[in-house]
């Protein structure tokens, strides 16, 4: 199985500027109900960025961070980690439990198709183990 058959698609993410304060990503996050927002490129050859909880804490909480002062910019993984959306869903897994990552972007030639999370794959597994189970009567 692929990671483009997986993943969360483009148009299902939010994104953000990074110039924006680390207050607007929060607000964006908590109006969406996620826990990640993409980051935009600052220009055609630049990354993609993720801006997660853990990149919040670890910067307002942690380090005593205003979140009025502080850009998305100065915080954000950037760039963040990618994948191929042609690359098994194994491969993807395999590098984000040995690499500790939660996200991957999905992106080729630095053109951004999706976000792949542990949750995409682990709902997989779950959906197909409901298919093998035997039916009980």
């Amino acid at each position: 199985m692929l990671v483009a058959s997986v993943m969360t698609p483009k148009d299902e993410l939010v994104f953000v500027s990074p110039m924006a304060t680390v207050r607007e990503a929060l607000m964006t996050m908590k109006k969406h109900n996620i826990r990640s927002v993409i980051v935009d490129k600052t220009n055609d050859s630049s990354g993609y960025g993720l801006l997660t909880f853990k990149n919040i804490l670890q910067s307002v909480v942690a380090e005593d961070g205003d979140v009025d002062l502080l850009n998305v910019y100065d915080i954000a993984a950037r760039p963040a980690v990618s994948v191929s959306r042609q690359l098994d869903v194994k491969y993807a897994a395999k590098m984000m439990v040995q690499n500790s990552i939660k996200r991957l972007i999905v992106s080729d030639n630095n053109v951004i198709y999706g976000l792949l999370t542990m949750t995409d794959i682990v709902e997989v597994i779950m959906d197909s183990m409901e298919e093998t189970m035997p039916v009980s009567t």
